[in-house]
C-alpha cells in the first residue's frame, strides 16, 4: 500500500487537495462566488489528470488508486456543504448528491475494510456522472455571483445536473451487485 507513495500522480492530487482551503477562502472570505467556482471548475476539470499521469509515466500506485477517489470525495463533499452553507445551490439537489456520494463511500470502505474486498475500477457512467456533476456544482454558483450573465451558468448547471444525478444514482445502483461479487470473491 504505501510503496510508491511518492509518485508525481500523487503530488497532483496533493495539490488538487491543499486547493481545497483556497476555495473556501475565495467563498467565505472574499465572499467571491465566481472565484470560488472557477476554483472548483478547475479542480473537476484536473481530476483526470493524476489517472492519465499514473498510467503514462507507468506509476500507478495501490496508494494512489486509493488515494485519489478518497480525495475526489473530499473535495466534492466539502464544496457542496460550503456551497450548501452560501445557499448558492438548491438544497434538495445537493443533498441528493451529498447522500449519494457519502451512501457510495460507505459501502465501499465497509466492503474492503470488513469484508476483504477487492477494488475493482470506476465504471465510465460512474466517471461521466462525477464529470457532469463536477460542471453543475460551480454552475449553481457561478449562477449566483454577479458577473455578468450568471443565469445561463444556472440553465447549464442544470443541463448538466439533472442527468449526472440520475446517472450518478444508476451507478450507485450498479455498483452493488458488482460489491456483492467482489466480496464473495474476496472472501473465498
Amino acid at each position: 500500500m504505501w510503496s510508491g507513495i511518492w509518485t508525481i500522480p500523487n503530488a497532483v492530487t496533493l495539490v488538487r487537495l491543499l486547493c481545497l482551503p483556497i476555495f473556501l477562502w475565495l467563498l467565505f472570505d472574499q465572499e467571491n462566488r465566481a472565484g470560488a467556482a472557477l476554483m472548483l471548475g478547475a479542480l473537476g476539470a484536473t481530476d483526470w489528470i493524476d489517472g492519465y499521469l499514473a498510467r503514462r509515466l507507468g506509476q500507478v500506485s495501490e496508494f494512489g488508486k486509493v488515494f485519489d477517489p478518497t480525495v475526489d470525495r473530499l473535495l466534492f463533499i466539502v464544496a457542496l456543504t460550503a456551497i450548501i452553507i452560501d445557499g448558492s445551490i438548491p438544497l434538495w439537489f445537493a443533498i441528493a448528491i451529498l447522500v449519494r456520494e457519502v451512501g457510495v463511500g460507505a459501502m465501499m470502505v465497509i466492503a474492503t475494510v470488513l469484508f476483504n474486498m477487492p477494488r475493482f475500477d470506476v465504471t465510465f457512467a460512474g466517471k461521466t456522472a462525477t464529470f457532469l456533476l463536477m460542471f453543475a456544482v460551480p454552475g449553481f454558483l457561478m449562477g449566483n455571483s454577479d458577473i455578468a450573465g450568471a443565469d445561463l451558468f444556472t440553465v447549464a448547471a442544470w443541463i448538466l445536473g439533472i442527468p449526472g444525478l440520475a446517472l450518478s444514482y444508476w451507478t450507485a445502483g450498479a455498483y452493488v451487485p458488482k460489491v456483492r461479487e467482489a466480496i464473495r470473491s474476496g472472501s473465498s
